[in-house]
Order: structure tokens, then sequence, then C-alpha cells
């Protein structure tokens, strides 16, 4: 009987531990040591985009964003779930025209700083025209 506790509290420590490394291994946005493999150097913005020129009202988008070298990341007007990343990109659905601004700072203390403006307006509406019918039947 002690050998079938033994090995549900084994199990439980296994986990335990594993969720330990899992949790130590992360590196979160107040991440403050320079990953293994990440050249050293300055903060650099690979990338700072939305999938679309125009949403329409009520329509989602994608933000996409890319850094190098950097240990915080910060996109006004603010979003959850953002964090350094090569490639990360997060849904948006902004009501009105709205200015993104990522900044990124540095390992070494240096920030760099990137904008573009997303459009949010109706789409054109072709302008009415009277339907004319022929009447192939008149001779």
């Amino acid at each position: 009987m002690i050998f079938r506790f033994t090995s549900v509290v084994l199990a439980a420590g296994l986990m335990v531990a594993m969720w330990g490394l899992n949790s130590m291994r992360r590196g979160g946005p107040q991440s403050w040591v320079r990953p293994i493999g990440t050249p050293p150097g300055p903060v650099k913005i690979l990338q700072f985009y939305a999938s679309v020129g125009v949403l329409a009202p009520g329509d989602k988008a994608l933000l996409c964003y890319g850094v190098e070298n950097a240990k915080s990341v910060k996109i006004s007007p603010a979003l959850d779930n953002v964090y350094p990343s090569i490639n990360h990109c997060l849904e948006i659905g902004p009501e009105q025209t709205t200015s993104y601004t990522i900044l990124a700072e540095g390992f070494d203390g240096r920030v760099a700083t990137q904008s573009f403006v997303l459009s949010v307006s109706e789409a054109p509406r072709a302008p009415k025209r009277p339907v004319m019918y022929a009447d192939s039947f008149s001779r």
C-alpha cells in the first residue's frame, strides 16, 4: 500500500518540478538578461505593421511587430500580450483611425521607436443608377 502512494507523490513531485523549470525558462517582458544566441548590439525594430491599410468599423486586423536585442517592448495605445519577439502578431479592432507606436528598450538602455496610422472608414458606395430594361419584343 505504501508503494501505491509513493508513485502518486512521485508523479506529483515531477509535475511540480516540470512546472517550475518551465516557468523559469520563460523570459517575460521584465527579462533583464540577454537570451543565449542573441547577438550583442543596439535594439532594432525589425517590423511594425498592420495586416490591412484601411479598416471598416467593426472589423479586425492583425498588428505585427518584431524586435531584436530588446529587453522590453511597449505599444501605444496599450495592448495586452506584448513582449520582445522577432515575430509576434496581435488582433486589433479600433473603432476610429488610430496611430500606433512601438517603443523597444535595449539591454544597453537605448530606445527605438516606430509609428504608423491605421485608418478606419466606411467603404465607398457605388452611385445608384437607374435600371434600364431592353424591350426585346417591340419591333
